[in-house]
């Protein structure tokens, strides 16, 4: 594996704001009669990692998506930055759904890149199709993302030609490359093979370092416990614990959170 690089130009310029730059406020969501989420609230600092944890079906993915959109919420308002939506004022518009969407970049379980384009056609995609920039800016831009997820040799490769870390990393880098405030990653490295998942997790690690804004579903709690600054742990659609790493993951307070990091943490146990 190439070692990812840190160039200064990917800094979030969000963590210059004040105040909270994502708030969450009873958020609820259903699906038919199933109900997913149940009055989320949370806020997220700029320049922050928040990490959810949780048994599947426990509503993680759905925050993460009605963070960007992908799922439209049934109530309750999400703000960030400067965007908000009030998801219980009907009907939520295709301009609202496209402004919200538009303030972070979402990294999927898989990778989802173009197979008939190049790594770097994958990256400048979005940004000349989308936001009508500049091809030239953007490929320069492309190029140094490459570069910090440690692929700007693969450039004009393919995506049949990397391995799952690399298309990872790719999606990584197309994520960013939209400017997003905020970063979303659902699972990045549930797909990969075990050996693979440490480059991911490096490159995630880069941008907390950096002072990316990041919330994370993830099982890899020793990521959560290095790199978040605080955790949220979701059980039936809510919120049962909440804090630092170590507060959640080190001392949790509920029996239902200790059951499940006992799980995770011992498996065969």
């Amino acid at each position: 594996m190439t070692e990812p690089t840190t160039p200064l130009t990917t800094t979030n310029s969000a963590v210059l704001q004040p105040g909270p730059l994502v708030s969450v406020s009873a958020l609820a969501k259903s699906f038919g009669h199933h109900e997913v989420l149940r009055s989320i609230d949370f806020e997220v600092a700029p320049g922050s990692v928040t990490v959810l944890i949780g048994p599947s079906g426990s509503g993680k993915t759905t925050v993460l998506r009605s963070l960007n959109a992908l799922d439209v919420a049934d109530a309750g308002v999400v703000r960030i930055g400067e965007v908000e939506v009030d998801f219980a004022q009907r009907p939520v518009t295709k301009q609202q759904v496209a402004t919200l969407r538009a303030q972070s970049g979402m990294v999927f379980q898989s990778h989802h890149l173009f197979p008939h384009l190049t790594v770097l056609e994958n990256v400048t995609a979005g940004p000349v199709l989308a936001q009508r920039r500049d091809r030239s800016e953007v490929a320069r831009e492309a190029l140094e993302l490459l570069r910090l997820v440690g692929l700007e040799e693969k450039a004009d490769a393919y995506p049949y030609q990397l391995s799952g870390g690399q298309q990872q990393r790719v999606g990584i880098a197309r994520a960013l490359a939209i400017k997003p405030q905020l970063m979303l990653f659902d699972e990045p490295t549930s797909a990969l093979d075990p050996e693979l998942v440490g480059e991911v997790l490096m490159v995630m690690k880069n941008l907390a370092a950096q002072g990316w804004t990041m919330v994370v579903v993830t099982h890899e709690i020793r990521f959560a416990q290095q790199v978040a600054d605080q955790v949220l742990f979701m059980d039936g659609g809510v919120i049962v614990e909440r804090g630092t790493p170590d507060e959640v993951l080190t001392r949790p307070r509920t029996e239902r959170a200790r059951q499940f990091l006992h799980r995770i943490l011992d498996p065969l146990d």
